[in-house]
């Protein structure tokens, strides 16, 4: 069975992003340790255009297949004009307000996002990456099988937080954790089996 993988960048006080959406703070604390790390480890989930940029467009997939994504995470890219901004991945777009996406690339659908992900789970293929943002990683919390933690050395005070959901504890632990110069941390937790 396909996993689905939360994989997100935050804050130390984990928040994802800004108040407004921007994460653009972060970019910054993309250093010369790390940034070797994302381009050999995740290159699944870079975008397509920094895919190109960094020589590595054609590094075939080794982790994701598959990225689902709210129309809050989707929506930056397309005011930039990109349209499919992971074309190496099956791109899926929650939204019961955009009917249709503008590139044939991305699926846009209304579906229940927990009935969706569990369809697509029992699909053959790679992992699922779950992009973001807080209320679809809320409601796909009960079927988030990894969680890993690109933690910046940065305090946001407020912001978008990683989950926004119902008080409902679920315990995860922690797999995997890796120190860099930069004072980047990721964490990579499993869930806990009952």
């Amino acid at each position: 069975m396909r996993k689905l993988t939360y994989f997100i960048g935050t804050t130390i006080d984990g928040y994802i992003a800004a108040p407004g959406g921007d994460f653009d703070f972060f970019t910054p604390h993309i250093t010369e340790d790390y940034l070797p790390f994302l381009t050999t480890e995740f290159a699944d989930a870079l975008p397509t255009p920094g895919r190109a940029a960094l020589g590595i467009a054609d590094t075939p997939n080794t982790r994701f297949d598959t990225v689902v994504m709210g129309r809050g995470t989707y929506d930056p890219g397309l005011a930039m004009g990109l349209t499919s901004l992971y074309a190496q991945l099956r791109q899926i777009v929650f939204s019961g307000s955009l009917a249709t996406g503008p590139d044939p690339a991305v699926e846009v659908t209304d579906e229940d996002p927990l009935t969706l992900v569990r369809k697509l789970k029992q699909e053959d293929g790679l992992g699922i990456w779950l992009c973001g943002g807080a209320d679809l990683a809320g409601q796909l919390l009960p079927e988030i099988d990894e969680l890993i933690v690109k933690q910046y050395p940065i305090v946001a005070g407020t912001g978008i937080p990683l989950f926004r959901a119902d008080f409902s504890p679920y315990t995860f632990r922690l797999a995997d954790s890796r120190v860099f110069e930069g004072g980047n941390v990721v964490l990579t937790y499993a869930k806990a089996s009952d």
